[in-house]
């Protein structure tokens, strides 16, 4: 079953009158928590400034590797937002700062 065959499953017990507030409440929390983080949040955990494949300081290539992009496609777009506006510098900074090393 999935994850949201089980919540309505436990949402229809509960209706039912077969689970009690609290009970549902915790079967749920128990649910969810086996479900475990979702996969953006895993993914941006994951995230790592590459060593081997940089032109600055490795950003664009640990987003790549972070997303399953190409490092050139999201160069391309960093220097696209610096053309439009400017904030590729201030984003490409702010990553380069906080996104630690691999």
């Amino acid at each position: 079953m999935s994850f949201v065959d089980e919540l309505a499953r436990l949402e229809e017990m509960r209706a039912r009158g077969s689970l009690s507030e609290d009970e549902f409440q915790r079967a749920k929390a128990k649910l969810i928590d086996a479900q475990g983080a979702p996969e953006p949040v895993s993914a941006f955990n994951g995230l790592r400034r590459s060593r081997s494949d940089k032109w600055l300081g490795g950003v664009c290539a640990g987003i790549a590797q972070a997303s399953g992009v190409e490092a050139w496609i999201w160069r391309l777009l960093f220097v696209l937002l610096f053309m439009f506006g400017g904030t590729g510098v201030v984003i490409y900074l702010l990553l380069w700062i906080f996104v630690p090393l691999e």
